[in-house]
């Protein structure tokens, strides 16, 4: 009852549908735009003050604890008001290492993309398990009494 020949729907006539292509320029410039669309925001928004609409870390909603991110929202504003101190108060890791190694990360996808081509950023295993081991060590010298 069968011919011998199966039909595994690989074989179409119909063309295959390809996506646009996109220039490699348009996502990191996507992300200037909606990061200056958000510093816009923050700038004209306190979240030292409650009453805005900000999100607030599920990390610390569901356990009460500060996690290695809290207070980056808070950092992002005191530094686009030219509060140093405040901002290393709010969160003094990101300060020192989150910002410099997110600007950097960024300058690289930008100018690699303004240049034509993608770049990606990729740990090794050993550099993965490194920002995770400060990320545990931070969050629990951030919620130790002293």
């Amino acid at each position: 009852m069968s011919s011998g020949a199966e039909y595994s729907g690989a074989e179409s006539s119909a063309p295959a549908r390809r996506r646009p292509v996109l220039p490699p320029s348009v996502a990191p410039l996507a992300v200037l735009a909606l990061g200056a669309a958000g510093a816009v925001y923050l700038w004209h928004t306190n979240p030292h003050e409650s009453g805005h609409w900000l999100p607030r870390c599920p990390f610390n909603w569901a356990t009460g604890l500060l996690c290695p991110a809290c207070g980056v929202t808070r950092l992002c504003y005191d530094l686009l008001h030219g509060d140093v101190a405040a901002a290393y108060a709010d969160n003094a890791l990101m300060l020192l290492a989150g910002v410099p190694f997110v600007l950097w990360a960024y300058g690289r996808w930008l100018i690699a993309a303004l240049r034509g081509r993608r770049w990606r950023l990729t740990l090794s295993p050993r550099a993965s398990a490194a920002v995770l081991g400060v990320a545990v060590v931070w969050t629990v010298l951030r919620n130790t009494v002293w």
